[in-house]
């Protein structure tokens, strides 16, 4: 088995996404390739340091970037290779730069939603009125919606952990009639011979029949029946998270926004007017699934920039 089969087989054995299996996959063939198609096993942490370095260096790349392609390669010599490598490699790392986040007001809110159309409303509103994250959005199951406690469930987040947020009033109706659409489709999906939803391999097995249940179909469907990468099955994925950002984009364009504003742009927006109307941060962090409060409050600044403080200039005392 070549070595990346081998990389694909691994991560699929631990349950990572596809996401992370083509990310990491293509940081393998760009370390490789790098080091002019040498074999891994050959190499250890100064041809690491060396591309990591190159990739802040010579690339510019982000800190996120190049942590990313720094855990690609820390899982290809520990969990393929079985080679144990220092986590203290010492690479020259890329500058982690810090700014505040995007944040729209009220109005620039009503004005972005009020571009979008059926799901692209629905899912950009869940931005903001969730603080979704955008992945979290698109995965987003039927039964995850709780009307009876007004919550929103988020699946396996980021850091793989599960949380709640709140189920804003004013999608209610907008949610149900949506749930009656997926059941239509998934309806018909079932009696053209599909209707089988990608499960999670170990709830796949602990419940073999969810995956034809309604309950379990996404929120979002996509439009047509795709075959899926890993299983060759065919069947209804997701709706591609792309769709919501292009269609984000050019609400962005039209209502003449600021170009830096992006579907996390709602996340942000959420967190800052919660923030504005005397919500706990400790709450804060919980819905947004913030492990350390420090995260948190980086929008404790983005108000503080907004309110300036409560001090008045001098010159205002004149």
């Amino acid at each position: 088995m070549k070595l990346e089969e081998k990389i694909r087989s691994k991560i699929r054995t631990l349950h990572y996404s596809i996401r992370t299996e083509e990310t990491y996959v293509s940081w393998y063939r760009k370390f490789v390739k790098f080091h002019k198609l040498r074999h891994p096993s050959e190499m250890g942490e100064s041809e690491i340091e060396e591309f990591l370095t190159y990739l802040a260096v010579k690339k510019g790349v982000a800190a996120s970037t190049q942590n990313q392609a720094f855990n690609a390669l820390l899982f290809l010599y520990k969990k393929v290779l079985k080679i144990e490598l220092s986590e203290k490699i010492n690479s020259i790392r890329a500058k982690r730069e810090r700014h505040l986040p995007e944040v729209l007001n009220v109005e620039e809110v009503k004005s972005l939603l009020s571009y979008l159309k059926k799901d692209y409303y629905l899912m950009a509103a869940l931005l903001y009125g969730a603080g979704l994250r955008l992945m979290e959005c698109v995965r987003l199951r039927i039964k995850d919606i709780k009307f009876d406690s007004d919550l929103i469930i988020v699946r396996d987040g980021k850091g793989g952990k599960d949380r709640s947020s709140i189920l804003p009033n004013n999608l209610i109706e907008k949610l149900k009639e949506k749930i009656n659409e997926d059941k239509k489709t998934h309806y018909q999906d079932l009696e053209n011979g599909y209707g089988e939803v990608y499960m999670p391999t170990l709830l796949a097995k602990k419940y073999p029949g969810k995956a034809r249940s309604s309950d379990w179909q996404w929120l979002f469907p996509a439009r047509s029946i795709s075959t899926d990468p890993r299983s060759g099955k065919k069947r209804r994925h997701h709706l591609s998270p792309t769709l919501l950002q292009k269609a984000v984009k050019q609400a962005v364009r039209d209502k003449k926004l600021s170009e830096a504003v992006s579907c996390h742009t709602l996340r942000h927006s959420f967190a800052t007017h919660l923030l504005e109307n005397g919500t706990n941060i400790r709450i804060i962090q919980e819905l947004l699934g913030h492990k350390d409060i420090r995260t948190t409050q980086i929008y404790t600044h983005v108000l503080s920039n907004k309110k300036n403080l409560g001090v008045v200039s001098p010159m205002d005392l004149l």
